[in-house]
């Protein structure tokens, strides 16, 4: 009986040490989970902490609105671009989209209101949509589909401007202003947009079949497929939208500096794609949130504000940080996926 009660003691024991280390694994892989997800917005919070106390400028009203309103032309395209890279695929033609967005919305401005903003959005819609056709029925590659879209979206815009030489102005009475210099309670116009536009893309995302369906589609697409999901359709669609939120980024852009500037957005998809997967949304799909995209967002031109208040430094320094950044975050995501897995 003894020996009966040692051995049970001892089994007690063996699963009571299992089940510990069964315990703090668990929370390993719940901390791995969130460094992921929230790892940036706790950089944010300190990198602010820090700035607010170390450059008093920093703090100040007139700089955090300048900041949230330089944000917002980023974050719209962004957050097209978090739909994207969450089905697996990538975007690169938003730069240039963006640009031409801005171009015809100051060309259609000689229209009116409605003229300024529906010709960017339709000609942009129409280049997200017709690359995500190709992307979704041919299975052609996204990166080589929307490098082409980048080009022919560039060279739209030199067409429409015979190779940049011409630049359309808007003029000082039109209403079309207010979508870019427009404010309410202190705060510019286009950060409402982006706030609404990121609230809207968060309920999409999360409380959506569609947005559900996303989420599958970048975990594995052929069993998407098996499962009886509509994977053409959402691929077009969130190219489509890709390239619309690109197009109203340049008309609010336009609106903003009240012309059609043919040299911006070069760079631009690089720029959405690091604040994105900074933001905690994996380059490979299947996981991400519009959060974290604005937190990323948000983070870059924090680095940026406080390089621009030290004085000393070059701003070329922000590419250097951003990209050192970056890389961090992808090594990192990739280690702590590759850990889930085992696991």
């Amino acid at each position: 009986m003894a020996g009966t009660g040692g051995a049970g003691g001892t089994g007690d024991g063996s699963g009571g040490r299992r089940a510990r280390a069964r315990a703090r694994e668990t929370r390993r892989l719940l901390a791995a989970s969130v460094l992921q997800r929230q790892g940036a917005a706790v950089v944010l919070v300190l990198l602010s902490a820090y700035a607010w106390f170390a450059y008093p400028h920093f703090g100040t009203g007139d700089n955090l609105r300048d900041l949230a309103l330089q944000s917002s032309f980023l974050a719209v395209i962004a957050l097209g671009m978090t739909f994207v890279i969450i089905t697996g695929g990538i975007d690169l033609s938003v730069g240039s989209v963006y640009a031409l967005g801005g171009v015809l919305a100051a060309y259609g401005a000689r229209g009116g209101f409605f003229g300024a903003l529906l010709l960017p959005l339709a000609a942009c819609t129409a280049i997200g949509l017709v690359q995500g056709l190709i992307i979704a029925r041919t299975g052609m590659a996204p990166f080589i589909v929307t490098l082409a879209g980048m080009l022919f979206a560039r060279g739209l815009l030199l067409a429409i401007t015979h190779e940049g030489s011409e630049t359309y102005h808007i003029a000082d009475h039109s209403v079309f202003l207010n979508l870019g210099r427009g404010t309410w309670l202190g705060v510019g116009h286009p950060v409402w947009f982006t706030a609404a536009l990121f609230a809207v893309g968060a309920l999409v995302l999360r409380r959506t079949r569609f947005g559900q369906a996303l989420f599958a589609i970048g975990g594995s697409e052929s069993s998407a497929r098996l499962m009886g999901l509509p994977v053409v359709r959402d691929k077009v669609v969130v190219y489509a939208l890709s390239g619309a939120l690109a197009g109203f980024a340049g008309a609010m852009t336009a609106a903003y500096v009240q012309s059609g500037v043919t040299v911006i957005g070069v760079g631009t998809e690089l720029d959405a794609i690091a604040a994105v997967v900074i933001g905690g949304t994996l380059l490979v799909g299947g996981a991400g949130t519009v959060l974290g995209t604005l937190v990323g967002v948000l983070l870059r031109n924090v680095i940026q504000n406080i390089i621009n208040q030290i004085g000393s430094l070059d701003s070329n320094y922000q590419s250097v940080v951003s990209g050192g950044f970056l890389l961090l975050v992808v090594v990192a995501q990739r280690w702590l996926t590759t850990r889930r897995v085992r696991t």
